[in-house]
């Protein structure tokens, strides 16, 4: 982990939790699996604040425990890839509401408020907000619909169920819990009860069938997801929207013969395929092409799927390495071209289709004058997009620089490093200078904010337009204008860090398949 990636991981704790749940973050980050006490004197804060921010760093899932050295202490790890994930949070929403609609998102939003939470207590709460929404007299008329969505997803495993502590021989848990859960009852769905959640809803004590049983968030299936999308969307643009259309249907297929993050999946046959596509739509333009559209996609640079054998119209394996690698070749490219230019990332795709090759052969091949390729090749080099490696000519040990010659090549894998560091820093500075913006104005952004609100509220009273003009005059034209530009910027900073957010995922995609 680096230096940048632990000052984006500390700033998301500051902005979600606090500056005290930050601090703990930021020590069990820098110091690795810590003992409370540890913590409680490297961050001099009192034993009592580190408990909590531990709790609530457990809670949502971002901290793990587990026995250390002596079986009666615990130990506090912090886990950071999990804490890079709230700042996905609204895409887990946007992609729930999707696929499930609105009152899964309510369901989902809840578990992402709380971090974990029983089926009914859930159902309940979201039950409270459609209500408020849809102006109903009564909750409980949402329960058998939130119920069904509650079942739904669980059963594609969005959500999963809490380990529990296991317990000693004794029937007694043990003082440093081991949680665990059975398998077969991970992805197992409640069968909840209508009745006891209305009566539950009422304040009054019952059981609704799930009592000691709680649920949270698989976010590995959110990113499966994520990953499908990028490769989908790839698809459609190099070739069109029935390529990636194939590539989905692909996808879905393979995830029933092979594990979800396989570097290549079990082969497909060609007739499974086109039977899927004949359920899904007998009438889809894609059958009449599906063996055109296989090949096209076969054949192209990118490699996202081979054919492996003959057998029943072909066979074909999803490459995910291949692909993810081919999907970060061309996010460099595109980082050179906006950092360096069009020139600059001719250099590049030429060092990177030779694999190996001389200063002169590059002036000679990219046909660019040689002094302004010389000066990009070591732009290159300087900025660690090029390696060089020096090879001899003499097997003599002093041998001069003449019997010498270099070679540029290219590493992807530390290019991708370097890339998510740099994805790192901007992140941390794009947030850092959304704060700073929404600090310096905040009396103005609370003023419009209350204005605002009046303005609502008499509206629906039936206020007349004059009057309503009035509260609107409460902020005078310069105030206005200030506003409109500061909340221009802000929304350009968040959606720097929404597309700094894909690069990082992209390149931590590729690095894990190229590192298993």
């Amino acid at each position: 982990m680096s230096i940048q990636f632990g000052k984006v991981c500390s700033l998301i704790l500051r902005e979600h939790f606090g500056e005290i749940v930050g601090k703990v973050g930021t020590d069990l980050y820098k110091w690795g699996q810590k003992p409370l006490m540890s913590v409680v004197s490297s961050t001099k804060l009192s034993v009592e604040k580190v408990r909590q921010s531990l709790c609530i760093l457990v809670q949502y899932g971002l901290a793990t425990f587990s026995a250390g050295r002596s079986d009666r202490i615990a130990e506090y790890s912090l886990l950071p890839e999990k804490v890079f994930s709230l700042l996905r949070y609204p895409r887990y929403l946007y992609l729930i509401k999707t696929k499930f609609g609105v009152e899964a998102e309510m369901l989902m939003e809840e578990f992402l408020k709380a971090g974990f939470g029983s089926a009914s207590r859930i159902i309940i709460r979201a039950a409270t907000r459609l209500k408020e929404k849809k102006e109903l007299e009564d909750a409980s008329t949402n329960f058998p619909l939130l119920r069904d969505k509650f079942v739904s997803l669980v059963n594609k495993q969005y959500l999963m169920r809490c380990p529990a502590p296991e317990k000693t021989e004794d029937g007694k848990p043990s003082l440093i819990p081991k949680l665990t859960v059975a398998e077969n009852q991970l992805y197992l769905p409640p069968t909840l009860n209508i009745k006891a959640l209305t009566i539950l809803d009422e304040g009054n004590p019952a059981d609704a069938g799930d009592e000691g049983v709680y649920w949270r968030i698989n976010f590995d299936r959110f990113h499966q997801d994520f990953r499908d999308q990028i490769m989908v969307t790839a698809i459609s643009r190099r070739i069109d929207e029935n390529g990636g259309e194939i590539i989905r249907l692909l996808l879905q297929l393979m995830y029933i013969r092979t594990e979800a993050w396989a570097q290549i999946s079990n082969p497909i046959p060609f007739t499974e395929l086109r039977d899927t596509l004949r359920k899904q739509d007998p009438q889809s333009p894609i059958l009449q092409h599906l063996d055109q559209y296989l090949k096209v996609i076969e054949e192209d640079s990118s490699g996202f799927i081979t054919r492996v054998g003959d057998s029943g119209g072909g066979q074909y394996c999803i490459n995910m390495r291949k692909s993810f690698e081919a999907l970060a070749w061309n996010c460099v490219e595109n980082i050179i071209v906006e950092r360096f230019g069009s020139k600059a990332a001719r250099i590049f795709r030429l060092v990177k289709d030779r694999k190996f090759i001389e200063q002169e052969k590059i002036q000679q091949i990219a046909m660019i004058p040689a002094r302004e390729a010389k000066q990009l090749t070591y732009r290159l080099l300087q900025e660690n997009f090029l390696q060089i490696q020096e090879l001899r000519k003499s097997m003599a040990q002093n041998a001069g620089p003449n019997k010498s010659f270099f070679l540029f090549h290219v590493d992807l894998e530390e290019v991708a490093r370097m890339v998510l560091d740099f994805s790192y820093k901007a992140l941390y500075n794009a947030t850092t200078r959304r704060e700073l913006e929404s600090e310096e104005n905040r009396r103005l952004i609370e003023k419009k904010n209350k204005v605002d609100s009046i303005a609502a509220n008499m509206r629906l009273q039936g206020a007349a337009q004059e009057q309503l003009d009035e509260i609107e005059e409460m902020m005078a034209p310069a105030e206005v204008e200030l506003f409109t530009k500061v909340m221009n910027r802000v929304q350009k900073l968040s959606e720097a860090e929404l597309h700094l957010e894909q690069t990082i995922f992209l390149m931590q995609l590729f690095l894990n398949y190229s590192t298993k």
